[in-house]
């Protein structure tokens, strides 16, 4: 870091379940979930220039500038405060696009983390947030930056301590579109709802991911995601983050990590997978003293 610009890690995160628990009157769904941050992450680096302008160095393919979360991000911010600088921007993509990992989500609230403090703007969490959500739901979650307890349409966000854990998870290189999930008539849409507590009490196979059977079969990666998790690390419960299509597992002491390595090198063709460990916190404020 330097007193012009900043270098900071963007984090992926999975969500530990997904229940749908209803629906609101303008259509959008009701979830309980648990986000978990992990250490799978995008470098984004912020360097501020005198120009009044948001410059990208290195544009993503396929995506068009107004689309750009980290571009969005940064007007967002500077329209609001009406600040007469300007910021450039290089985003170094390791978080696979369309995984449903959250890294377009994530990268945004960095921006904001990120010039927030590179502009000397001030401006508290809560307020971020607020700007964050324009962006997308799941922004505000990485702004305020720790694991946590999701309800709502994802707006209400309590803090929770996690175990700190390891877990496999496979990118089967096909993305799936959310609004598709959520309209699909056979979706759960009225899973019981549960606490803090009943979420740290219950056994892991009491919990499930309301999206997964749709995406299944929707999209037929989805499940060979899962059966391949399954055999290569047998009783670990697989499931779907999200609304997919990343899948995951949670690792214990007895799996060897190395065995797993070398099993991730026969994933099928274009798969990504990764031996990821669980964050406390957004890496994005451990850079930042202020924070």
């Amino acid at each position: 870091m330097t007193s012009n610009s900043l270098v900071l890690r963007s984090p992926a995160k999975l969500n530990l379940f997904l229940h749908i628990v209803g629906r609101r009157p303008d259509g959008y769904h009701l979830l309980q979930s648990v986000f978990q941050l992990i250490d799978w992450c995008d470098t984004i680096r912020l360097r501020a220039i005198p120009e009044n302008e948001v410059r990208r160095n290195n544009v993503l393919p396929n995506v068009p500038p107004e689309q750009d979360l980290v571009v969005r991000a940064a007007k967002l911010l500077k329209e609001f405060c009406k600040f007469d600088g300007g910021v450039e921007i290089t985003l170094q993509k390791e978080i696979p696009m369309g995984a449903g990992l959250g890294g377009g989500s994530s990268d945004a609230a960095t921006t904001l983390i990120g010039l927030n403090h590179l502009w000397g703007l001030q401006l508290d969490k809560s307020t971020l947030a607020d700007l964050g959500l324009k962006l997308g739901a799941d922004v505000p979650f990485f702004i305020y930056g720790h694991n946590a307890f999701v309800e709502g349409i994802g707006e209400k966000i309590q803090e929770i301590d996690l175990k700190n854990r390891d877990f496999l998870v496979i990118f089967p290189n096909q993305g799936i579109a959310t609004a598709g999930i959520f309209q699909d008539p056979e979706l759960t849409r009225d899973h019981a709802q549960i606490t803090i507590d009943g979420f740290l009490a219950s056994p892991w196979s009491e919990l499930s991911n309301d999206c997964q059977a749709v995406a299944m079969r929707i999209c037929p990666q989805v499940k060979q995601a899962l059966d391949w998790i399954s055999q290569a690390v047998p009783g670990s419960e697989p499931r779907m983050s999200g609304s997919g299509s990343s899948v995951f597992a949670v690792l214990d002491s007895k799996t060897t990590p190395a065995k797993l390595e070398n099993l991730l090198q026969s994933l099928p063709k274009g798969w990504v997978g990764r031996i990821v460990r669980g964050l406390n916190k957004n890496p994005a404020y451990n850079l930042i003293s202020s924070e």
